[in-house]
C-alpha cells in the first residue's frame, strides 16, 4: 500500500511555518496535544508492534538532549540519511486527528483514517526518549495551508 501524505508540520517563529497539534486518546478521552507546549507527547508504538505508551514530542530549544530541536524530520533528510547518526527507530504515531494552521492562523483539522498511523522516528531512551513526526511536500490540494505535511502509513505488525 501506498504512503499517503497528509497534513501537519510547524516551526513557531514564521509565518510559513505554524504550529501544528494533535489529538490522541487514552481510554474514553481524548486529548488535544499542540507541539509548542513543553509537555506535549502522543502515543507511539514501534514497527512490530511494542508499545512505548506516551512518548515526548521533540525537542524544543530550550530543553537539553541530544536530539535535534523540533518535532519533526524531514523525509528528504531522512532518506539521505541525516538523521542516522541518532539511530531512529521506526514508529507509528497513533493519533486520531492532526491540525495545521494556515498564514492566516486558522486551524484546519484532518481525522485519521482507520488503521492508519503518522510515520515517525524515535529516538533516546528513558527520560530523553523523544518522537519526531516525518514530514514531506503537501499534496497539490493542500498546499495552500502549509509546505510541509505529516507521513501517515498503514499500519503493519510485520516487521
Amino acid at each position: 500500500m501506498p504512503m499517503l501524505m497528509v497534513n501537519r508540520h510547524g516551526r513557531c517563529a514564521r509565518r510559513d511555518a505554524m504550529c501544528g497539534g494533535v489529538e490522541a486518546r487514552e481510554a474514553e478521552k481524548a486529548f488535544k496535544v499542540y507541539f509548542p507546549s513543553p509537555k506535549a507527547a502522543f502515543p507511539v508504538m514501534l514497527d512490530g508492534g511494542e508499545s512505548l505508551g506516551w512518548v515526548k514530542w521533540g525537542r524544543r530549544r530550550e530543553e537539553p538532549g541530544q536530539g535535534p530541536q523540533g518535532g519533526w524530520a524531514r523525509l528528504e533528510t531522512v532518506e539521505r540519511g541525516g538523521w542516522a547518526k541518532y539511530e531512529p527507530l521506526r514508529a507509528y504515531g497513533l493519533v486520531q486527528r492532526y491540525m495545521e494552521k494556515d498564514a492566516s492562523r486558522k486551524s484546519h483539522w484532518f481525522d485519521m483514517q482507520e488503521g492508519f498511523a503518522l510515520d515517525c522516528l524515535v529516538l533516546g531512551e528513558g527520560d530523553q526518549r523523544r518522537v519526531y513526526v516525518v514530514t514531506s511536500t503537501p499534496p497539490e490540494e493542500f498546499a495552500w495551508i502549509h509546505d510541509r505535511w505529516p507521513m501517515v502509513r498503514h499500519i503493519s505488525l510485520i516487521s
